[in-house]
C-alpha cells in the first residue's frame, strides 16, 4: 500500500510538470534551453519542468534553501536553538518557519525565471506597475503555489509512504529526464538496440 500510495504521487507530480505557468510559450522556452548549456542542466534538475515553464519549474528547491537558512541560523539565534531542544513540538514549530521562509524565496526565485524569460524575448513585460502588474502576479501565485504543493505531496510521501518525499520528488525529477538526456547524447532514434540499453538504464536506475 505504501509503495502503490507513493507511485501515485510521484505520477501526480510528473502530471503537474505539464502545467505551464499563464502567458508562457512551452515551445519558446524549451528553444532556449537547448540552446543554452547551464538552462538545460537546470532543466535536468526539474525534470523538464523549466523546458515547459511548468507551475512546478522551481521544484522544492526553495524549501531546500529555506530548510538550509534555518539550520545555519539556529546555532546563532538563541530562541531557535530553544526550539531545536524542545524535541517533537520544536521540530514542528521550526518546520513550520521552513514552509513560511519558503514563500518569499519561491518568489524572488520565481520573479528571476520571470525577468530571464523577458529578457530572452519570450515573455512580455515583466513588473507590478501599469499593464505588467497583473500577468506577472499571476505566473508569480502560480509558481509559488506549484513549489508549496510539491513540498505537501513530498510530506504525504513521508508520512504515508515511503522514505524522504522531498528526495523522492527530486530523484524522480532527474530520472525523468535521464533517458532522454542519454538518447539525445549518445543515441540516434533510429538505432534501436542502443534506446533499448539505454532505456533499460533508465528503468535500473
Amino acid at each position: 500500500g505504501k509503495i502503490l500510495f507513493t507511485l501515485a504521487i510521484l505520477a501526480l507530480y510528473r502530471f503537474i510538470a505539464h502545467i505551464s505557468i499563464p502567458g508562457i510559450d512551452p515551445d519558446q522556452v524549451a528553444d532556449l534551453v537547448n540552446n543554452n548549456q547551464l538552462l538545460g542542466f537546470l532543466d535536468l534538475f526539474s525534470g523538464g519542468a523549466f523546458r515547459r515553464m511548468s507551475i512546478v519549474a522551481l521544484g522544492v528547491f526553495p524549501y531546500i534553501t529555506a530548510s538550509i537558512v534555518i539550520q545555519l541560523l539556529t546555532p546563532v539565534i538563541p530562541s531557535l536553538q530553544e526550539l531545536a531542544r524542545e524535541g517533537e513540538s520544536g521540530r514542528a514549530k521550526m518546520n513550520r518557519m521552513v514552509h513560511g521562509l519558503t514563500v518569499p524565496i519561491a518568489l524572488a526565485q520565481g520573479y528571476g525565471q520571470l525577468l530571464l524569460l523577458q529578457q530572452s524575448n519570450i515573455l512580455g513585460p515583466v513588473g507590478f506597475t501599469g499593464d505588467a502588474l497583473l500577468p506577472t502576479m499571476a505566473a508569480l501565485l502560480s509558481i509559488v503555489a506549484g513549489t508549496m504543493f510539491l513540498v505537501w505531496l513530498g510530506e504525504m510521501i513521508t508520512e504515508r509512504g515511503i522514505g524522504n518525499g522531498i528526495s523522492l520528488i527530486i530523484f524522480a525529477g532527474i530520472v525523468a529526464g535521464f533517458p532522454g538526456l542519454l538518447s539525445q547524447g549518445f543515441v540516434s532514434r533510429d538505432d534501436l538496440l542502443g534506446v533499448v540499453f539505454f532505456a533499460s538504464i533508465g528503468v535500473l536506475i
